[in-house]
C-alpha cells in the first residue's frame, strides 16, 4: 500500500473511526498523543478526589443538551470539527463527548459556539 492510498483510506474515515485508529497506533508503537493524556488525566482526578483540576491540560468538549435549535447545533458541529453531515447529526442525537483531548482555549471556543446554536455543553 503507498502512502498515498493511506491517506486516501484516514481521509475517508469518520471522526470516531480515526480516533479509535490512533488509539491502536499508539498501543502499537508504545507513542502517545493528546487524547490518551486526558483520558489519564480524568481517572487520576475521579479516582484521586485531590481537587487537582487545575493541573489538567486537556479537556473533552461534552454536548449535554441540543435544546429547541438542533439542526442550528448540527450544522456548528459540523463547522467546528469537520464532520460530514451524517456524522455530526449522528454525534448530535448521541450527545457525549463532540471532541476530546484539547486545549482550555479551544475547547472554550468550541463550547461557546456550540452555546451559541442553542446547545447545552459542558467541559471536562
Amino acid at each position: 500500500m503507498t502512502k498515498e492510498e493511506i491517506i486516501e483510506a484516514i481521509e475517508e474515515m469518520s471522526v470516531l473511526e480515526l480516533s479509535e485508529l490512533v488509539e491502536e497506533l499508539e498501543d502499537k508503537f508504545g507513542v502517545s498523543a493528546a487524547a490518551p493524556v486526558a483520558a489519564a488525566g480524568a481517572a487520576g482526578g475521579d479516582g484521586g478526589g485531590d481537587g487537582e483540576e487545575e493541573a489538567q491540560s486537556e479537556f473533552d468538549v461534552h454536548l449535554e443538551s441540543v435544546g429547541d435549535k438542533k439542526v442550528k447545533v448540527i450544522k456548528a458541529v459540523r463547522e467546528i470539527t469537520g464532520m460530514g453531515l451524517k456524522d455530526a447529526k449522528s454525534a448530535v442525537d448521541e450527545g457525549g463527548a463532540i471532541q476530546e483531548g484539547m486545549s482550555e482555549k479551544d475547547a472554550e471556543e468550541m463550547k461557546e459556539k456550540l452555546e451559541e446554536a442553542g446547545a447545552t455543553v459542558e467541559l471536562r
